[in-house]
């Protein structure tokens, strides 16, 4: 089993660089971010390089109170951009996936069929690159209106694309608290995923904290899902408090895998 520190909640008082340092003196095996655009990308692709991680993945523009475009009815051109300017920063530094967000389009008539058509927009460009596109399922309790909210339309989607020919490179990231707070089980939901699954991300529920506490219990969790999965857990959690101090939930994984 491999972790990756997702950086848009991990080290978040450093520049990106300096966060990518900070995440491989604490045992990571791979980073994440969200929106790095503001940051050199070759400074980035630097430190990548000096310590030896991977880039996992980073997200289409979701700055603006919709929360991305990907969804938005009348947004199309904007949201394209969106994908264009998150490719080439992907390429750029050598990351793997583009997430595209869906943004608050409360499925309003055309909603649907506009977030497929900028996906497939989004395949069409990532397999020129090499990459892979994401998407995510996002309680309404942190998005309220967000289009994309459970496993099962995530599946509705991504079926709809691969009837319609689109390449197949679309994939669902699985949110161990998005999950949860949508009511669904998380290991059902894995497995219902199938061949979808792309991505992991985990934290503890109900408090988003560090993964070893709460109501999920990881130590089944994590395993269950790696019998059918070889990519990475990504750490997406806010610190309960000291985040150093807060780190000991990795040190059992990383010592079990050495073992």
């Amino acid at each position: 089993m491999r972790f990756a520190a997702n950086l848009g909640f991990l080290w978040t008082d450093r520049a990106l660089h300096d966060a990518i340092h900070a995440a491989a003196g604490a045992g990571f095996d791979a980073v994440e971010c969200h929106m790095p655009y503001e940051e050199d990308p070759l400074a980035v692709r630097a430190a990548l390089d000096q310590v030896g991680l991977p880039m996992l993945g980073l997200n289409t523009d979701h700055s603006g109170p919709e929360v991305g475009l990907g969804a938005i009815p009348g947004r199309e051109v904007e949201a394209r951009d969106d994908v264009d300017r998150a490719v080439e920063y992907a390429v750029a530094i050598g990351c793997a996936t583009v997430h595209v967000m869906a943004g608050r389009s409360c499925r309003v008539d055309g909603s649907e069929a506009t977030y497929r058509a900028n996906l497939a927009y989004a395949a069409e460009c990532a397999v020129e690159h090499d990459l892979t596109v994401l998407v995510e399922p996002i309680t309404t309790n942190a998005f309220a209106g967000y289009h994309l909210q459970t496993v099962g339309q995530a599946v509705e989607t991504i079926d709809a694309l691969r009837a319609d020919g689109v390449p197949d490179v679309v994939r669902v990231i699985l949110d161990f608290f998005h999950v949860a707070d949508m009511g669904d089980d998380v290991l059902d939901a894995a497995g219902r995923l199938g061949d979808r699954l792309g991505h992991v991300q985990i934290a503890a529920y109900p408090d988003r904290g560090e993964p070893d506490a709460g109501d999920l219990d990881f130590g089944t969790l994590i395993p269950a899902i790696s019998a059918g999965y070889d990519g990475y857990f990504a750490a997406e959690y806010r610190p309960r408090g000291d985040l150093e101090a807060g780190l000991t939930w990795l040190s059992p994984w990383l010592a079990g895998r050495a073992a």
